[in-house]
């Protein structure tokens, strides 16, 4: 933990073979025997996603204990696997060949309550809003007929960032969010017939392209958070939240914005969480989970310099909202070839919330030129942190974490995070890397 590091370095100065043999037995710096290493399982040697569409993955306990994981390769198609616990085994299906090389092509995933698997996908900016079910519960080799959303808002945009939620108090209706044709955040429902309503946009802004984070408690609230736009598009750029229920929209303190029939939502309605003029540096949204009494956590990253990122930590305490800096998170990872102009500068490492325990925050940042990947626990609302190494002294850089949702509330969840080498949405060369907490195993390195 950063916690004894601190306590232990000042004291160790001076003496480099004691505090080798010392830092070797905890673990923190590679040694040559015995030392406790983290397992981690090659989920895929071809995968990538962006962070926008969620959930990437899921956990389910029916028959069997299952991790559902969804991703775009680099020739572009569409894949879903599962992991089983019990038997380590994983399965892995195609459910559409060469749809488009693009990491913002990545499907999201959604296990209804009998156990089969929906899954949603579309191209970038593409013409059509796909999804998938499952046949049979808790199994991803055979699959329904390929289906279509079929609605959306006008404009020429197409289809990005698929993100279906279920609420379980409005029977088996299931919203469906994305970015529309007009390029803001937008919505249908699946009906208990099977069928669309017309789509709405749910937060409106002229000539700008606003990114939103979802989460639900599964019951009857939605909680969302979101920009004014694209950080390398704004001269500023805000970090703002709001939630539905029960067919409105209302602030974090319960002030009612508006009902359904009214939307879209004006920026400047919502919770205001993070002002980009008060630091004047500009900002981008991670994540967005909900604390054991049911309030807002949000993740975000802000931009003190190009190559100076910093991880934030805002929380809702029921009275006001309460933001930290987790850390400095180096520059963007994207390795931009020499000469040439990185175009995606605002591309952090990433950092997600174990959404059954978001005082848990798996980070990317890089260590020695090379992103890793760490935990960072706090007790105390984002005041203080702990830290934990993931992933020490890699070959490639190690970006994008995210944790299966509905693990469980008790333990760390299952992260799984990109590895490989990453030049832009369109050039990737990156795997799937999982780790399960409890499968921890003593190593010879």
């Amino acid at each position: 933990m950063i916690s004894i590091r601190k306590k232990l370095l000042p004291a160790l100065k001076g003496n480099k073979f004691l505090f080798v043999k010392l830092w070797q037995l905890k673990g923190l710096i590679p040694g040559r025997e015995n030392i406790r290493k983290k397992s981690h399982q090659t989920l895929t040697s071809d995968g990538a996603w962006c962070w926008i569409a969620d959930p990437r993955a899921v956990y389910y306990e029916g028959e069997h204990k299952k991790v559902y994981v969804g991703w775009v390769n680099k020739s572009g198609s569409i894949q879903v696997a599962s992991y089983n616990r019990g038997t380590k085994k994983i399965t892995t299906t195609t459910l559409k060949k060469k749809l488009q090389r693009d990491d913002h092509a990545n499907p999201a995933l959604l296990v209804r309550p009998d156990g089969r698997l929906m899954v949603f996908y579309s191209a970038h900016n593409g013409k059509k809003m796909f999804y998938h079910v499952s046949k049979e519960p808790e199994n991803v080799s055979s699959w329904d007929k390929e289906l279509e959303v079929g609605v959306n808002t006008e404009g020429a945009r197409g289809y990005t960032y698929p993100n279906p939620i279920h609420l379980a108090t409005e029977g088996s209706k299931i919203y469906l969010f994305w970015r529309g044709g007009n390029w803001k955040p937008s919505f249908a429902e699946l009906k208990e017939d099977f069928t669309w309503s017309s789509a709405k946009t749910l937060v409106k802004g002229e000539g700008k392209r606003p990114y939103v984070k979802f989460d639900s408690n599964g019951i009857d609230k939605i909680h969302f958070a979101f920009t004014d736009g694209h950080p390398g598009e704004e001269e500023k750029n805000n970090i703002y939240y709001a939630y539905y229920y029960k067919g409105a929209f209302y602030k974090a303190n319960g002030f009612k914005i508006k009902n359904i029939e009214e939307l879209p939502i004006n920026p400047l309605e919502a919770d205001k969480v993070y002002d980009a003029a008060i630091l004047g540096i500009k900002a981008w949204v991670w994540d967005i989970a909900l604390d054991h009494s049911g309030n807002p956590i949000i993740l975000y990253a802000v931009f003190r310099k190009i190559n100076d990122h910093r991880y934030r930590y805002a929380q809702w305490d029921g009275e006001k909202w309460n933001d930290y800096e987790i850390t400095a998170a180096g520059n963007c990872f994207p390795k931009t070839h020499k000469r040439e102009i990185e175009e995606e500068p605002h591309y952090s490492g990433g950092v997600a919330l174990d959404h059954d325990n978001p005082s848990i925050v798996y980070l990317s940042r890089p260590i020695h030129g090379i992103f890793e990947i760490e935990k960072w626990v706090t007790s105390d609302g984002g005041t203080t942190w702990d830290l934990e190494e993931i992933t020490s002294r890699s070959a490639k850089d190690n970006i994008r974490p995210v944790v299966a949702r509905n693990y469980s509330k008790s333990e760390s969840g299952i992260l799984i995070w990109m590895q490989g080498n990453y030049y832009y949405y369109t050039q990737y060369y990156t795997g799937l890397k999982m780790y399960i907490p409890e499968v921890d195993v003593v190593k010879t390195v």
